[in-house]
């Protein structure tokens, strides 16, 4: 596969957690967040996007939204689960797709707010339609996803390199 093909990354941000009394990292996905995640994995579906690869947060919430969505699909990419995606940083979030093999060329990223929105601002420096104005206003709520693509390799991924093709929230 050429680098010159166009890649997609999908930042999908986790579906909504409950707050039991655990720690963070091991809160568990609500009961609407269940069902959130399903839908965006239905929605993820329509894209037509046949994922080479997943990256997610090792979080029980982002593993478990992933596992609910990737039912949904068609095909099951293979799934790294990254502790570097957990309260990750933007700048974070690109080092790790700098790492992505060449060969993977459409990315789904599970993750965290604020990091997965800040990424997506700052990785669009061009946007489609309206697909930047109803991310703007609807903000990154749980089980939300922003689709981008880019030319070239992954290390070459930096911002201002992609641009916002789709956006989806489950209130859309």
């Amino acid at each position: 596969m050429s680098v010159a093909e166009p890649r997609r990354i999908i930042l999908f941000r986790h579906a909504k957690a409950d707050w039991p009394q655990v720690s963070d990292h091991e809160r568990p996905l609500a009961d609407r967040g269940r069902m959130d995640a399903a839908v965006a994995g239905r929605k993820l579906a329509d894209t037509g996007i046949t994922f080479d690869l997943a990256l997610c947060s090792t979080a029980i919430r982002t593993r478990d939204t992933w596992k609910l969505a990737v039912h949904e699909l068609a095909h099951r990419p293979k799934t790294v689960y990254e502790e570097r995606l957990y309260e990750a940083s933007p700048g974070e979030l690109i080092a790790v797709l700098n790492e992505t093999p060449d060969d993977a060329r459409q990315v789904v990223l599970i993750g965290h707010n604020p990091g997965v929105h800040g990424l997506a601002e700052i990785l669009a420096g061009q946007a489609e339609g309206d697909a930047r104005t109803r991310m703007n206003s609807r903000g990154f709520p749980a089980a939300a996803f922003a689709v981008l693509t880019f030319d070239g390799s992954w290390k070459t991924l930096e911002p201002g390199a992609a641009t916002l093709v789709d956006y989806w929230a489950p209130t859309e």
